[in-house]
């Protein structure tokens, strides 16, 4: 996107949205009803549950989980000589018989978009439904929208929406991109207009600020005033930013997280300050940015090096958080994997199938050169990356779970369970994953006082899980896993997770799956696209 000026003046967070669409690019559809859900309730009642409450610490049960105007006021255990009539909770309103099932929190996505990017050879993306059932569906009950690429406006009127459980979408926190880096759309010149830009956001609702980079002095001062404004933030240390700063430089500054591994190797740098860039590098060509960013981490210092460990205390000294997002990533690991992954048939939007492809100018979609080297490259990337996460957090740091899905082959809700696979790849006790994805993600948001474990006085965000997620996250998927049948001999697909539960309104995981397979069928039908861009131009009105 060039750095070309608006003749408007739009309001802090929609500056993005404003340039596009005097740019011609289509708008989202936003969510208006609610068509899946019951609830909530006044008294809901969960009977015989094993409970695995988020805060890492092993299952438990049978548990009765009782939740009054959407707040857990009891967890009762009921094994043995308790399980008596007289010492069960009293009946409720609504009842869900969970004897032979599991209840989690429910997840939180810590790095999302809702909606996907903009191909100028289809000209249409998806409603927001679409990515607000896949979320649902897969146990996302809470997400950290980062960017507000929609609009500040847009995202906090779904945030509303939301909250009312007007429409059926996780609760939503409503992130909007710092406008300060040249590759981008760039109102913010100086310290002071950043600082004045940042108040503004404030007063709008904003619940933090997306960065990418900017100069150092204005990027030091927009940190300073975040803390001030109590406003939480996170940095994709861009590469045409991270020379003047990489992630320990802006969590030193006071920034909240750092987004998926940029920055970090740059911290870890030993012999030089600038990656080892082949001469003829360009950004603006993605693959040679992706490509060559498969070889960062091994021009840092080497796990249990000094450096290393430094690094590693410093961060750790700063309470700083990682985002990493490793699944954004997983398709430079091996593409066909990721192109042929089970659910891209039934759940991909064709548009999104359409960007994904090889594509020249089209954001994740590099693939036009990619080779065997790339992906070892890649693979050697994630072992030295995942080894620093892992030890951050064995050491004590916070990691959470977050997938930037709607790009490089990983569709929304499908991505975040992908997410948590590479997690216990990396190192992570399945348990420490659970925790990643509850409450470590509540911690990061400053919501951990209302969210992300299973305690009286917590919303009613729940997941009920027909098969120990535990022993395979598989199960979480979408289309579930993969068994075979002994008795029969024929392969079976076990799924589960059976509902999802958010703000106390119960969603039933295969009512919301079924909607987003007919919305993507009719995706595939020829005379479709001209009914969704009807719909996109009377959005944008």
């Amino acid at each position: 996107m060039s750095d070309r000026p608006i003749s408007s003046d739009p309001l802090p967070g929609d500056e993005l949205v404003t340039y596009r669409s005097k740019a011609g690019q289509p708008a989202v559809v936003a969510a208006r009803q609610r068509d899946r859900g019951v609830g909530p309730f006044k008294r809901l009642v969960l009977r015989d549950a094993t409970v695995i409450d988020g805060t890492g610490a092993p299952p438990i049960g049978p548990t009765d989980i009782v939740i009054e105007s959407n707040r857990i006021t009891l967890l009762k255990k009921v094994t043995g000589n308790l399980a008596t009539a007289a010492n069960r909770p009293a009946a409720g309103d609504h009842e869900i018989d969970c004897r032979g099932k599991w209840v989690t929190p429910g997840f939180i996505d810590c790095h999302a978009h809702a909606g996907v990017a903009y191909h100028a050879a289809n000209g249409w993306v998806p409603p927001v439904d679409y990515v607000y059932k896949l979320w649902l569906a897969h146990g996302v009950t809470t997400v950290r929208e980062m960017g507000s690429m929609n609009g500040l406006g847009w995202m906090l009127d779904q945030k509303k929406r939301s909250a009312e459980n007007s429409i059926a979408a996780p609760r939503l926190l409503a992130y909007a991109y710092f406008p300060a880096v040249n590759d981008m759309l760039k109102v913010v010149h100086t310290p002071d207009e950043g600082r004045s830009w940042l108040r503004q956001l404030k007063e709008r609702g904003a619940d933090g600020v997306k960065f990418f980079g900017a100069p150092p002095a204005i990027m030091e001062a927009a940190l300073d005033e975040c803390r001030k404004l109590g406003l939480r933030s996170g940095c994709h240390h861009a590469q045409m930013s991270v020379t003047r700063m990489n992630a320990l430089t802006t969590a030193r500054w006071g920034l909240t997280s750092a987004e998926h591994y940029y920055g970090l190797p740059e911290s870890l740098f030993e012999d030089r300050v600038v990656q080892n860039f082949p001469l003829d590098y360009d950004y603006n060509d993605e693959y040679f940015r992706f490509s060559v960013s498969g070889q960062m981490f091994e021009q840092g210092a080497k796990p249990g090096s000094a450096k290393w460990n430094e690094v590693l205390d410093r961060f750790l000294e700063l309470g700083f958080t990682f985002v990493p997002t490793f699944t954004i990533y997983d398709a430079n690991r091996d593409l066909m994997r990721a192109r042929q992954a089970d659910w891209h048939k039934e759940y991909t939007w064709k548009s999104m199938w359409e960007y994904f492809t090889p594509q020249r100018g089209g954001h994740g979609s590099y693939w036009y050169r990619w080779s065997t080297r790339n992906e070892i490259e890649w693979k050697e990337n994630y072992r030295l990356w995942m080894a620093f996460i892992n030890e951050y957090k064995n050491r004590g740091g916070r990691v959470c779970a977050g997938s930037d899905s709607g790009f490089i082959y990983q569709t929304f809700g499908f991505g975040y369970i992908r997410e948590l696979e590479l997690l216990q790849e990396a190192g992570f006790h399945p348990l420490e994953v659970i925790r990643s994805a509850t409450s470590q993600g509540a911690a990061l948001c400053g919501l951990q006082d209302d969210l992300g474990t299973l305690e009286v006085g917590k919303y009613a965000d729940l997941l009920v899980h027909d098969h120990n997620p535990l022993t395979d996250f598989k199960l979480l998927y979408g289309t579930g896993a993969m068994r075979l049948d002994e008795a029969t001999n024929r392969v079976e697909w076990h799924r589960g997770l059976k509902y999802t539960i958010k703000d106390g309104v119960i969603f039933d995981t295969a009512e919301l799956l079924a909607d987003v397979r007919e919305l993507v069928k009719e995706t595939w039908a020829e005379d479709v696209p001209a009914r969704y861009r009807q719909q996109q131009q009377e959005a944008a009105q």
